[in-house]
């Protein structure tokens, strides 16, 4: 758990975050490829690609000729506070002028200890150049209005964000702007042309329980799918996997999942798809090559799932309860907001059940629409056999939200297993496992 909360408490961002998997990538020997540069691939290669510096893909190519892939796909975005460029700067206090993105409980990002992170681009000699900046410490704070001018409060309360949720950081005449240009690095707020930042919680990742068996964290959304995924992709043993079988093994991570995926790196944009042409055509793929391997192929979408919640279990489907630590939970919807089918959902399992891994099923009730996520996207951009997964949490896009720590080493367990199997659909509807 050290590691994945090492990763909770540094992922601040989703650059953070896709540095973070870099330097786990570059410790495990996958060579960084440039997108604007020429690819030479070469069998047996371990690759990764950034874009935006907000999503990442890396790829293990094997010994044979690619007939089938193997991928999974997680998120680095989370629900947080955009800081608008522009400053306001009050008679008697200084606040950051903020904006919602994606769908937060926003009563939870009250009364707490808050600082920014992400990306600015900064002027150089040469033209622009983009820097991470994250700062360690307090700095912002989004107050409540006391209740004796609220007494309705406890009643509930509809936040307005640009009048309730303006966060304050200093007296009227302090200036963000040269905070930010000294965690950049440069001399003057002049040289900070334009930015990517957003209010990041400062709590750390904590266990919680009387045996310490949950987890506490900013982040868990999906951050804990992202680094379970990527450690079983890291961990796998493809030795026997290279005898049997020819699958290329790809782990994604897409930025902007909390607000639609409609983005150029998001997963309903074009880099994954980008991503496998290149690979394909590196090693001179027919177009019917490249059909044959994407039926055989199979998805994963790991993004977390709601548990059933301890004081309102009615908001959930009674016959699916999904508890915390009570194993990975295969989500299905009807309307197909989950990509899940019977037969993708029942190779899974059974690769779950070989390993002794234990599985959960999340349905919404029917008199409740559910949210949508990547697998659901993706399957825009590429027709390949997908299912949708994930850990089971409570408080989910809470700015603090809780999960169970068992459930991260059935995730890791699951992933390592799928990126060592021979999975494959040899006919529609016919499977090796």
């Amino acid at each position: 758990m050290k590691q994945l909360f090492r990763f909770l408490n540094t992922g601040v961002s989703p650059f953070h975050a896709v540095l973070s998997c870099e330097e786990m990538l570059g410790q495990a020997g996958f060579h960084r490829l440039e997108e604007s540069g020429c690819w030479e691939l070469k069998p047996g290669g371990r690759y990764y690609v950034t874009r935006n510096q907000s999503s990442i893909i890396a790829f293990v190519i094997p010994e044979g000729k690619t007939d089938c892939y193997h991928m999974t796909a997680s998120h680095s975005d989370s629900p947080a506070f955009r800081i608008k460029k522009s400053r306001a700067e009050g008679k008697y206090y200084a606040k950051a002028e903020v904006e919602g993105y994606g769908g937060m409980i926003l009563s939870s990002w009250l009364d707490r200890p808050l600082t920014f992170a992400g990306r600015v681009a900064v002027r150089t000699s040469d033209g622009v150049e983009t820097k991470l900046v994250s700062e360690d410490r307090d700095v912002f704070v989004i107050p409540n209005l006391a209740v004796h001018f609220n007494r309705e409060i406890n009643k509930g309360y509809a936040y307005n964000p640009q009048i309730d949720l303006q966060p304050v950081y200093g007296g009227g005449k302090e200036d963000l702007q040269e905070l930010i240009a000294e965690k950049a690095g440069v001399s003057s707020s002049s040289d900070l042309l334009d930015m990517d930042l957003l209010l990041a919680v400062r709590q750390k990742a904590v266990k919680v329980g009387i045996k310490e068996e949950y987890y506490m964290s900013p982040r868990i959304d999906d951050l804990a799918c992202a680094w379970s995924t990527l450690q079983g992709f890291l961990q796998a043993d493809r030795s026997r996997k290279q005898r049997d079988g020819t699958a290329a093994d790809i782990w994604c991570m897409f930025d902007n999942e909390e607000v639609g995926s409609g983005t150029r790196q998001g997963a309903m944009g074009a880099f994954l798809p980008e991503v496998l042409a290149r690979v394909e055509e590196q090693f001179g793929m027919t177009a019917e090559e490249c059909a044959r391997a994407r039926s055989r192929s199979l998805m994963i979408s790991a993004d977390n799932a709601h548990a059933t919640h301890p004081n309102l279990p009615a908001k959930s489907d009674p016959e699916f309860p999904v508890v915390l630590n009570g194993g990975i939970v295969i989500k299905y919807n009807a309307s197909q907001k989950y990509t899940t089918t019977g037969m993708t959902a029942a190779v899974f399992e059974e690769l779950c059940r070989k390993y002794e891994i234990p599985v959960q099923h999340f349905a919404n009730r029917a008199d409740m629409p559910g949210g949508s996520t990547l697998g659901n996207l993706l399957s825009h951009q590429l027709s390949i056999p997908m299912l949708d997964i994930g850990l089971a949490q409570l408080a989910m896009h809470s700015a603090v939200e809780t999960a169970g720590c068992q459930d991260v080493e059935h995730m890791v367990r699951a992933a390592k297993a799928f990126y060592e199997s021979g999975i494959r659909q040899t006919k529609d509807g016919v499977w090796v496992i």
